[in-house]
């Protein structure tokens, strides 16, 4: 059953059917993969890596910003953490790509010890909606290489028509709506951003979604962000899980 939470104040779903929506953008972490707080046990590796050590007030403020901007690509959440002192270009992005490979290293590696696992019902939903005609889509913040970690350690590598992370879309990733417009252009699967269906657990995800002009930008509860928290980012619906998308989309 889809929740009855949603947000009264954002703008009325278009088209006046959700279920004439003909392309899903689905989020990973958090949204269709449960990754149980490795974000943060990754991040704790890159920031030692970094010469910021667990328990001391810089790590304690990193830490707090990593959790604000979950959803955002991890490149651009290091070039803020590591901007030079001197606003220096070429040292900030040395640092950046220091720790990001640092972060990516760990995150593999605790896939790779099978430290993830599908949302309840996640794998169900992208099959049921697209054996409902739907072209569903799997976007990430993290780098390819960990995004085809984790679709291999899932056994997900066929399980879409694309994949995209924001080196897919030009570079930018959320809360920029460029993976979302990537996808329309790479499956051509919607005639119209009205036609488009986004959901993702983070303020991010929301943000993304509602630049991009999707119809639907759905919130989910099992990841980062809380309810309110998504409704302000512009949530037209906060479910319990990607798991009630295809009710909400009408694919039953």
């Amino acid at each position: 059953m889809v929740s009855p939470l949603t947000n009264p104040t954002a703008h009325p779903v278009h088209p006046d059917r959700p279920e004439d929506v003909r392309l899903v953008v689905l989020d990973m972490a958090g949204t269709t993969v449960a990754d149980d707080g490795l974000v943060e046990r990754a991040f704790d590796t890159a920031a030692r890596h970094m010469g910021v050590e667990p328990g001391s007030p810089r790590h304690a403020e990193h830490l707090a910003y990593v959790r604000a901007t979950m959803g955002e690509s991890k490149i651009s959440v290091f070039r803020h953490l590591f901007a030079a002192p001197d606003g220096d270009p070429e040292a900030t992005e040395d640092a950046a790509q220091r720790a990001n490979h640092a972060f990516e290293t760990a995150y593999g590696a605790l896939v790779d010890d099978g430290r993830i696992a599908p949302v309840p019902g996640a794998r169900a939903a992208i099959e049921a909606l697209q054996d409902a005609g739907r072209t569903v889509v799997l976007t990430t913040g993290f780098a390819r290489i960990t995004q085809d970690a984790i679709l291999e350690a899932l056994g997900w590598r066929d399980l879409v028509r694309l994949t995209l992370c924001p080196a897919d879309a030009g570079g930018r990733g959320r809360p920029y709506p460029d993976m979302v417009l990537a996808a329309l252009l790479r499956t051509g699967a919607a005639d119209d951003v009205a036609q488009i269906a986004v959901a993702g657990d983070t303020s991010y995800d929301m943000t993304a979604g509602r630049r991009s002009g999707a119809a639907v930008v759905a919130g989910v509860l099992t990841g980062a962000h809380d309810a309110p928290q998504l409704s302000a980012a512009g949530a037209t619906h906060v479910l319990g899980s990607v798991a009630e998308l295809p009710a909400l989309l009408g694919v039953v």
